[in-house]
């Protein structure tokens, strides 16, 4: 991601930044607003990346607050030091992975406080941004959430257009567990339903876990009754925002799938306060 990102910024050099010719600088990474910081672990690489394409000398960063970290507003995260084309080069690229993702963290973090000592565990989806999955899947767990599948070849999940598509909940994961007979690993099966008759339907075929999807309070609470009483999980999604997040997750279900954690987190405002 790094090499992808300093290539995109820096193709045929900084201009600008080689105006400043190879005066010592110092910048401090500083939080604007209080959450939960991610992607610091990339301010030696976008450094040295930098420092790869331009050699201008290489920069260092030394960081006091570590990925996971809840942090107040004001809180220095790491200080770099280098020449200033090399500081300046790296500026924009760094805040950037580091804004997007102290966001997701930020976001996830907030999600897991307001369900705490309910037993649900906060987890993503796959609705990311092309190419930075596995970094924005990391942002969550350092906001204390946890993964769901991170691709296709990781699991199964029967979803309302595999239902459709083979006439029935039923059929549906008949074809699955075809598919999981003739996998060489072993892969879990998760089917969405989207009323207690589906749900009816997924645990007479002894489907372990089971997704509701945009079901209300009162039948997710249903559903999770049902589904204990055959040995199986539940996990709730659609829209869970987190002014609701505290109330699904009081259902006594077992996970809460949030997309938005990585599609719609707002950037944390970090910055850089420079010395020359």
């Amino acid at each position: 991601m790094v090499r992808r990102a300093v290539a995109e910024d820096i193709p045929a050099g900084d201009p600008t930044g080689a105006s400043l010719g190879p005066v010592p600088s110092k910048a401090s990474l500083v939080a604007r607003q209080a959450g939960t910081v991610a992607g610091l672990v990339t301010a030696q690489l976008v450094l040295d990346e930098v420092d790869r394409h331009l050699a201008t000398g290489q920069g260092k960063a030394s960081l006091v607050a570590r990925d996971g970290d809840r942090v107040a507003a004001g809180s220095c995260l790491g200080v770099l030091d280098g020449p200033a084309p090399t500081l300046v080069a790296s500026e924009r690229t760094l805040l950037n992975v580091v804004t997007h993702l102290s966001g997701i963290a930020t976001a996830t973090a907030d999600m897991v406080a307001a369900v705490a000592g309910t037993g649900a565990v906060i987890r993503d989806t796959r609705k990311t941004l092309p190419g930075l999955r596995a970094v924005e899947k990391y942002a969550v767990r350092c906001g204390g959430g946890s993964n769901h599948r991170m691709n296709l070849s990781d699991a199964l999940l029967v979803k309302d257009n595999h239902v459709a598509a083979h006439g029935g909940v039923t059929a549906a994961i008949r074809a699955a567990r075809q598919v999981i007979d003739r996998h060489p690993g072993a892969l879990v099966l998760e089917v969405e339903v989207d009323d207690l008759e589906q749900l009816d339907q997924a645990l007479a075929a002894g489907v372990g876990l089971v997704l509701v999807d945009n079901m209300s309070l009162g039948d997710t609470a249903e559903a999770v009754r049902r589904a204990r009483k055959r040995g199986a999980k539940v996990e709730a999604s659609g829209g869970i925002s987190l002014d609701r997040v505290a109330q699904v997750a009081a259902c006594g279900v077992d996970y809460v799938a949030v997309g938005a954690l990585t599609h719609s987190a707002p950037a944390l405002d970090v910055g850089l306060d420079w010395e020359f």
